[in-house]
């Protein structure tokens, strides 16, 4: 019933107002004054109409050869002034041969003959001038020409290239992405020198119209993976993109999931790294993380240097990190059971060495976990957020000063300090897994607090059971484990041997074979 009266009330208001016929009629002019007219004034104005009166629009009327009047149009902090006047004002308004009337002035001969600029294109609408204007490019206009010419000098002050914080090796390239589009593909560009590396670039942000570029390999990326990708790029419908982790949340598989299905990093050896095994590649204008599909769990434990050191030194530190990714989501929860429910799993010293600390402790272990928890989160956070130099002396001085302050109080017992300090440890080792593993551990935790062991094993089997179900971009998320691949396994938990993997990840390119089987492990593989 209130459907119906709702389209009662929408029906009377398209009568009342003469129906679709008399609202089209208003918007006929601006499609009309979209396309830039031979008057040269007009196109100025045209364009001010639609850019709000900003002190740094920088409109630069001249004369070509006396009797042609021009004018370029730019964004004041957007272009290379230097290379504005030596390339466009200097070689224009010094031309003596452009003695001839006006009529006969042809704006494809200043383009080919006078401009000294190497990317020139041209556009007739009046919005795509603008867009280029506010993307940094100038813009020509002459009087008599029905068009504009879009010449791409900009010159922004920006950040140079250095190693990236977040992902730093020991051995290997030490440059990362910068906040620059095309810095960041003409690194990858240096890392696969080859004509089947393609980029596309679309526009994402009603307002912000920020520059979103697709890298992928032809003859490797699946077609399906491509479209889906461009798919999900073209539904976003919002008005700003400031960064990737915007795109992130708008094309993931699973948004209500602890686990990213999109992944990030800096370092274009690990993007160049990924697009060599079919991978899609999405790089964002204005942020240093580019953006990686499909990803996968496995994923978390590789790091480029794993493939820069020796295959044994690797795979020990492989399992070192997943045993380190156990321990920090297990570690509080296996303590908090042990020491409320299962007493008699732990040996006769230790518990008794365990009661003597927790004598005189007012809380139950599940509470004297949480309240270290939520200490620990504090004190990560405040070292985050803090200049550096302060923020690593709060994070030191807090977990000595008050861990020590609060055993010796009496509030909290010291095996679970100790707890809590090798959770915390561990967790570092995981940086992609940082944020899941703290929903996790919290999780497991109050399981163990309120159901002991049954709980930890009803949480772990329902955390499987919610991997098993993702996907990202149509690729099993547990992949190579569920569904299982044997050749996958070489690239897993350990690193075999380079000369022994011969295969991308399984279904995710077009071409599966990575390398021709060699003869035998180097140097005896040359025949």
């Amino acid at each position: 019933m209130f459907n119906y009266i709702q389209k009662v009330i929408r029906y009377r208001k398209m009568t009342s107002s003469g129906g679709s016929g008399a609202k089209e009629s208003p918007e006929a002019p601006k499609e009309s004054s979209d396309e830039l007219s031979e008057d040269l004034e007009a196109n100025i104005q045209l364009i001010q109409g639609i850019i709000v009166e900003s002190n740094d629009l920088n409109i630069r009327r001249f004369v070509i050869g006396k009797k042609v009047k021009a004018a370029i149009i730019y964004i004041d902090g957007l272009v290379d002034k230097t290379l504005v006047n030596e390339t466009i004002l200097k070689p224009l308004m010094y031309h003596s041969e452009m003695d001839s009337p006006p009529e006969t002035v042809d704006i494809d001969y200043v383009e080919s003959e006078l401009l000294f600029v190497g990317g020139i294109d041209s556009k007739q609408k009046v919005n795509e001038a603008v867009n280029k204007i506010l993307s940094g490019d100038t813009v020509f206009l002459m009087d008599g020409a029905a068009k504009a010419l879009i010449i791409a000098l900009r010159g922004w002050k920006m950040r140079g290239i250095e190693e990236p914080e977040t992902e730093a090796t020991v051995r290997g390239p030490r440059e990362g992405f910068t906040e620059t589009l095309r810095i960041n593909t003409s690194m990858i560009r240096r890392k696969i020198k080859n004509p089947n590396l393609k980029f596309e670039t679309l526009t994402v942000g009603d307002r912000t119209k920020t520059d979103v570029c697709i890298a992928y390999i032809t003859d490797l990326a699946k077609p399906e993976l491509i479209e889906e990708v461009k798919r999900r790029l073209n539904k976003i419908k919002t008005e700003a993109v400031l960064e990737s982790g915007y795109i992130e949340q708008y094309i993931e598989d699973a948004p209500y999931s602890i686990f990213a299905t999109v992944g990030n990093s800096e370092k274009p050896d690990k993007v160049a790294a990924k697009l060599l095994d079919g991978r899609v590649a999405i790089i964002i204008d204005g942020t240093p993380f580019v953006l990686t599909v499909p990803c996968v769990f496995i994923e978390s434990f590789q790091s480029p240097e794993d493939y820069y050191s020796r295959f044994a030194f690797t795979s020990a530190l492989r399992m070192i990190r997943f045993t380190a990714f156990f321990i920090s989501i297990l570690a509080p929860a296996i303590y908090v059971a042990l020491s409320t429910f299962h007493q008699e799993l732990i040996p006769t010293q230790l518990i008794l060495s365990m009661a003597a600390a927790h004598e005189g402790v007012p809380f139950p272990s599940l509470v004297e976990a949480t309240i270290m928890l939520l200490f620990f989160e504090i004190l990560r956070e405040a070292g985050v957020r803090l200049p550096r130099p302060i923020g690593q002396a709060v994070s030191i001085v807090g977990a000595l000063v008050i861990g020590e302050a609060a055993v010796t109080a009496g509030l909290i017992g010291a095996p679970m300090v100790i707890v809590i300090a090798v959770t915390a440890v561990s967790s570092f080792t995981i940086p992609a897994q940082l944020d899941s593993g703290t929903i996790i551990r919290i999780v497991l935790l109050i399981l163990a607090g309120f159901l002991g062991g049954f709980g930890i094993a009803i949480g772990m089997f329902a955390l499987l059971i919610h991997m098993v179900n993702l996907e990202s971009f149509g690729t099993p998320y547990l992949m190579p484990i569920a569904p299982f691949d044997k050749s996958g396994l070489k690239d897993s938990f350990i690193r075999a041997p380079l000369w022994t993997m011969l295969k991308r990840p399984k279904g995710m390119s077009m071409d599966d074979v990575k390398q021709k089987k060699p003869s035998g492990p180097p140097p005896f593989n040359e025949n």
